[in-house]
């Protein structure tokens, strides 16, 4: 069994720089099969040493500062970067299943040309392009009696 405060399998997110907190969230990220609240994983790394939410939101915001790690606004909930090429799009696009809670990264630059397109436009400067887009994946649609 992997542990579940290793990173292993998780390279491409990886960095040599993390601190102990920051190694601790992202590890409990990693492993995750749903996105978690900051006090998710406060409670999950308490065995390690981490009793303040503080803690756990100020390695959150660096992780997120670098990529590392994506903050889902719908849910107020976070995730571990799952595209290795995600901060070079531009524009990061979740798919997240209201039946599982699975969360599916991804990044398209047709989309992406379009809101900037838009943005030109409209006179409006983007500082960042987060979609968020919720349902059902395929497994739970097709369990989900029509």
């Amino acid at each position: 069994m992997v542990n579940p405060l290793s990173h292993a399998g998780h390279g491409h997110v990886w960095a040599d720089d993390l601190t102990r907190n920051q190694e601790f969230v992202l590890g409990v990220l990693a492993h995750a099969t749903a996105p978690l609240s900051a006090y998710d994983i406060l409670d999950r790394l308490r065995e390690e040493g981490l009793r303040a939410p503080l803690q756990v939101y100020r390695a959150l915001e660096k992780l997120t500062e670098r990529g590392l790690a994506h903050r889902l606004e719908s849910l107020n909930a976070f995730v571990c970067c799952a595209d290795a090429h995600c901060h070079e799009a531009g524009s990061i696009a979740f798919a997240i299943c209201e039946g599982c809670g699975k969360v599916e990264e991804f990044a398209d630059p047709a989309i992406e040309h379009k809101l900037k397109s838009w943005s030109k436009g409209a006179g409006f400067e983007s500082s960042r392009m987060t979609i968020e887009l919720r349902g059902l994946c395929r497994v739970c649609a097709a369990s989900s009696p029509s």
